[in-house]
């Protein structure tokens, strides 16, 4: 199985609290998370880190058929989250459109931002400070096979989170991520975290931005996920003061691990 999904695709009806804390007492093979908290980071420093971890993890599933069928024991698969901000930048997905990037290379550097094309499904998106940015690379087989249950729990995670903040989020039908005045007909839908996943034999990475004291402005260089009608928002923006990025990770961290029934190591 190798599929991308991203924050413009559709996905089945979102599936309600009950049935995703339910999800989580499934029994798996190895639910403890390594958890990494990097703090700001370059983009590439971080993918080229997920790659390798990723690698690592297809690495042991491999040895593991070959272990299966000489009838010896498996070795447990890895999971990891790395949460981190990232300089200024704009990433296209491998569907997306470089015309949706409104800047050349003069008006790249001009921002002080990087551009990159990398291996997620999906259209253009911005990363910058103040952003919370999480990279799950967790073996889905641990957990649950269902790509689109999981975006569901990375969605439900951060619309809890924003529940303690008063900020009442949710889902758009047809579009991944979560939104505040996302009910139908509602006048100002914006976007509060961009999901962006690739799965590669039920192992995941790349993951959530979840808009905290990002600098917004930076969004109107782009066509965000090639979507003209909705509008983009942060914690800051929504609260009207800036909001403490650890205090953010911190309560985040919690919500994923009942949902996941994970537990952390550092």
């Amino acid at each position: 199985m190798d599929s991308q999904l991203t924050t413009c695709v559709s996905g089945p009806a979102a599936a309600s609290d009950a049935s995703l804390q339910a999800a989580a007492g499934q029994a798996g093979q190895n639910r403890v998370v390594r958890l990494e908290q990097m703090g700001l980071v370059p983009y590439q420093t971080a993918w080229d880190y997920q790659e390798t971890l990723l690698a690592a993890t297809l690495a042991i599933k491999t040895q593991n058929r070959l272990a299966a069928e000489a009838g010896q024991l498996l070795a447990p698969t890895p999971n990891h989250l790395l949460l981190c901000q990232h300089p200024p930048v704009y990433t296209l997905g491998k569907s997306g459109k470089p015309e949706h990037l409104l800047l050349d290379e003069q008006g790249l550097q001009a921002h002080g931002a990087t551009f990159h094309r990398i291996n997620r499904g999906g259209d253009i998106t911005y990363h910058g400070p103040g952003q919370l940015v999480g990279y799950p690379i967790l073996d889905l087989e641990n957990f649950f096979t269902d790509i689109h249950r999981y975006l569901r729990v990375l969605e439900e995670a951060v619309i809890l989170l924003l529940a303690e903040y008063g900020l009442r989020a949710g889902r758009i039908a047809g579009l991944t991520g979560v939104w505040l005045d996302f009910e139908e007909g509602a006048a100002n839908p914006r976007k509060i975290c961009a999901l962006g996943v690739k799965c590669s034999r039920w192992v995941t990475m790349h993951g959530f931005a979840l808009n905290v004291n990002t600098d917004l402005s930076y969004f109107g260089y782009i066509v965000p996920c090639g979507i003209t009608d909705k509008a983009v928002t942060s914690m800051r923006q929504e609260l009207g003061r800036e909001v403490s990025l650890p205090e953010v990770e911190n309560r985040l961290l919690p919500h994923l691990a009942t949902l996941l029934g994970a537990e952390y190591v550092a």
